[in-house]
């Protein structure tokens, strides 16, 4: 049985095509655009100070993580609902922690993350200074005797001898 040229290309194009399906399963629903531009305007700005948890240092506005583009339905729902900015904050806050601010409110469970790094620079330069002082101490100018003198001179010039021979 002889099979043409046709024949064969339609095989090799169901065979590509079969492998390519598994591929579909890849691929991600595509960000809605904005609906209404003064909702999506308020919900970039307020995006721009909530960290993503996920990505830890990038903001929910910029994250094309899965978690960002929860939030980012969230506050959008919130805003359709007429909740202001603060009401917003406060439902993630709530929901997240501090964390997700970018900048936390000052209270006792936050003191370390705002005077922690001061803290850390002042023991370092303390150990810094301490540690240089004992080092001063420990470096002793060293006399050497009067032969002493005589043997290192001996054996400076028997090693410039050396060199000009």
């Amino acid at each position: 049985m002889a099979y043409g040229l046709t024949d064969v290309m339609k095989v090799l194009l169901l065979v590509f095509l079969s492998l390519l399906i598994p591929l579909s399963g890849w691929t991600k629903e595509a960000i809605p655009v904005a609906e209404d531009p003064v909702i999506e305007k308020r919900m970039l700005a307020l995006t721009m100070d909530l960290r993503c948890l996920v990505c830890q240092n990038e903001p929910i506005s910029d994250s094309r993580a899965e978690f960002s583009n929860d939030i980012r339905r969230e506050i959008r729902e919130q805003i359709k609902a007429n909740k202001t900015d603060e009401e917003i904050i406060q439902f993630l806050v709530d929901r997240y922690g501090d964390f997700i601010l970018y900048n936390p409110p000052m209270k006792p469970t936050t003191i370390f993350l705002w005077f922690g790094p001061v803290a850390l620079f002042v023991i370092a330069l303390i150990a810094l200074i301490v540690h240089l002082k004992r080092r001063r101490v420990q470096i002793e100018e060293v006399t050497l005797s009067h032969e002493q003198l005589e043997q290192a001179e001996a054996l400076l010039n028997e090693e410039k001898k050396g060199k000009n021979v």
